[in-house]
């Protein structure tokens, strides 16, 4: 983005009753954009390399603001249609059964700022991704305890980050099905990468739900509430959808779709970021995931001609896989692809799906860089 840009970009004026624009727009990112894009910020590619992602560098978003949490007085209540409520202490999660899990955690919006036009919310290329090691309790064995009702159909998750969407107060929450919570690898966590949760992560617990994008996973949890009846709640009914446009009603997102990215070779220009890289055998690696089903398959292409990757071990069955490709690099301009299979047959796009907000953005990354 140059300097010119900026001067010209739309400037939202604080007024008493500010207003929500997210018409899509191809016009340049505005400033209500970049401070989103400044507080909740992506994982550089190139932490790829490591099978877990460092705290500091997992991507992160947060709503509103960071709550400000006591761990000793926190409770999460667990209520609703149940025959027995409770109060649950961090002390009474931890004391319970211990299990970590890695998992691959990715943004529902992740590569929105790469559709034309644009939908308007956080700018994500193609960052907002992580890989960490989450210990806590799974979540099924303290509702069953609760006695959920017979006729329970969800269970509400409720965080303590509170603000305004859509033109409405709300504190963040989102719902499951039983079902869907009856999995095992559903826990209320309290650990990452064996540290404490980080404030900006969610301290002191937060839930945890493998293989759905990142919204589903509620932090500074609260309260478990079983209902009777689905939840319509405003990141439930309306946002975090499949729509096409503003009055569609849209299909729920879910279980993250399929995807491959390749760590950037050789070396950055600062502004561009176009890469550079020497003549000669390249390495390219990258890592592969799917919320629906193992990724049995990666590709790579070098100016459009396809050849399969070497698959690595997969690390997890909710976490990234792995992979690498030789690459013989020859003198010039260059253009890098991937792309990925997982064992449903789901297989990535060469072309971005768009949707209204900029949902499951999973079309094929493509790296252009010039050969010295």
């Amino acid at each position: 983005m140059t300097e010119s840009t900026l001067q010209t970009a739309p400037v939202s004026v604080p007024t008493n009753h500010p207003t929500e624009s997210t018409t899509p727009t191809d016009g340049p990112l505005s400033f209500d954009e970049l401070g989103l894009a400044f507080r909740n910020r992506g994982m550089p590619l190139e932490a790829m390399a490591s099978d877990t992602t460092p705290v500091g560098l997992h991507y992160l978003v947060i709503h509103w603001d960071i709550p400000t949490a006591d761990g000793e007085a926190w409770r999460v209540a667990v209520e609703g249609a149940v025959g027995r409520r409770a109060s649950l202490s961090l002390d009474d999660i931890r004391a319970r059964p211990r299990r970590t899990i890695p998992v691959t955690m990715e943004c529902a919006g992740n590569g929105r700022a790469m559709l034309h036009p644009r939908p308007v919310s956080v700018p994500w290329l193609t960052e907002a991704i992580g890989t960490a090691e989450w210990t806590g309790t799974s979540l099924w064995p303290i509702l069953d305890e609760a006695a959920v009702g017979a006729d329970a159909v969800e269970v509400v998750f409720h965080g303590a980050d509170r603000g305004i969407q859509g033109g409405e107060e709300q504190a963040y929450a989102r719902s499951l099905t039983i079902d869907e919570i009856r999995r095992p690898e559903v826990i209320l966590a309290y650990e990452m990468n064996g540290r404490p949760l980080e404030p900006q992560h969610g301290y002191p617990v937060r839930l945890i739900v493998p293989g759905w994008y990142g919204m589903t996973s509620v932090k500074w949890l609260t309260s478990i509430e079983v209902t009777t009846s689905p939840f319509r709640g405003y990141q439930q009914a309306a946002s975090y959808l499949y729509q096409q446009h503003e009055d569609d009603p849209g299909e729920p997102v879910t279980r993250q779709r399929v995807r491959a990215l390749m760590i950037p070779p050789g070396i950055p220009d600062f502004l561009t970021r176009h890469r550079y890289v020497d003549a000669g055998p390249v390495r390219l690696r990258g890592r592969a995931w799917s919320g629906v089903a193992a990724v049995v398959r990666v590709e790579v292409a070098v100016d459009g001609e396809w050849s399969d990757a070497t698959l690595e071990a997969p690390g997890g069955e909710f976490a990234w896989r792995g992979w690498s490709f030789n690459w013989q690099a020859s003198r010039g301009p260059h253009e890098l692809a991937c792309r990925a299979t997982d064992a449903a047959g789901r297989v990535q796009p060469l072309d971005p799906p768009w949707n209204h907000q900029g949902m499951g953005v999973n079309h094929v990354q493509r790296v252009s860089v010039t050969v010295r």
